[in-house]
């Protein structure tokens, strides 16, 4: 067996298929086309996070925790080489995408129900998609990771609301005070609940870097197409900023204040 042969390199560079004659179209597919890999990537150390927690594996649940925070410092670095792609460059080939936009990437989707960032409006950009569906669905009747961990809290003795915990999320996850009083618990003796405390600030990590990437884009989209729409037909820069404002993990930043 060959490196070639390994990695499927055959089609894994023969799989971009630029659609004009535009010199920068190559990097949108591969900027994109990585992105997804990473994804992929992150979401398998998601799962296996998640189920680690499951069964009180907390070292190797950190590990992979802490891989997706770089995967995501990675996410993050793509967007310099997209953001060498002036206007000028990207209107020479834009109408060749038609309706196609990263909205609509599946596994974009899967990160953000897995995490819990779950809105059962946002199947429908996959309606056309019944595997994609399935997908989604399969992941909304799991524990979201933060369930996992405050799952895992209750195993531990800490205060839990059973109605966090009792079913998988069918929503986004909205602050809770008790779950905040139990991460000051935390944070206030730090050497009696050491495995909570490090696996709070492994969540911490992430989100920051996952705020780290939502900005990027939108600056990103702002700096190539100004406030155009999307084109997969959202509002693109001021859908984006809205976006900002979504927390994975509130409980876990609004503690700060209260410390």
């Amino acid at each position: 067996m060959s490196y070639g042969d390994y990695l499927g390199l055959d089609q894994l560079l023969t799989a971009q298929h630029p659609l004009s004659e535009a010199p920068d179209e190559l990097l949108f597919i591969i900027q994109h086309q990585t992105s997804e890999l990473w994804m992929k990537l992150m979401l398998h150390e998601l799962n296996s996070a998640r189920d680690a927690l499951a069964e009180d594996r907390l070292q190797e649940a950190f590990k992979m925790l802490a891989r997706v925070s770089r995967i995501m410092e990675q996410l993050n670095s793509a967007w310099d080489v997209l953001r060498t792609m002036t206007p000028s460059d990207y209107t020479t080939f834009r109408e060749a995408l038609g309706h196609s936009s990263g909205f609509q990437s599946l596994q974009y989707r899967l990160v953000e129900f897995t995490l819990g960032n779950r809105n059962t409006e946002m199947l429908k950009p996959h309606a056309h998609d019944a595997g994609a569906v399935a997908l989604l669905e399969a992941e909304l009747k799991k524990p979201s990771l933060y369930q996992a961990v405050l799952q895992l809290a209750a195993r531990k003795g800490m205060e839990i609301p059973q109605e966090a915990i009792a079913a998988p999320s069918q929503v986004p996850h909205s602050e809770i005070g008790a779950i905040q009083d139990m991460w000051a618990q935390v944070y206030s003796a730090p050497q009696t609940h050491w495995s909570l405390y490090e696996l709070a600030e492994k969540l911490v990590d992430l989100e920051d870097y996952f705020r780290r990437w939502r900005f990027n884009h939108v600056t990103t989209v702002e700096r190539v197409i100004g406030f155009k729409r999307g084109t997969g037909g959202t509002a693109g820069v001021a859908y984006l900023t809205k976006m900002l404002g979504t927390e994975l993990f509130p409980e876990l930043w609004r503690v700060r204040t209260d410390l």
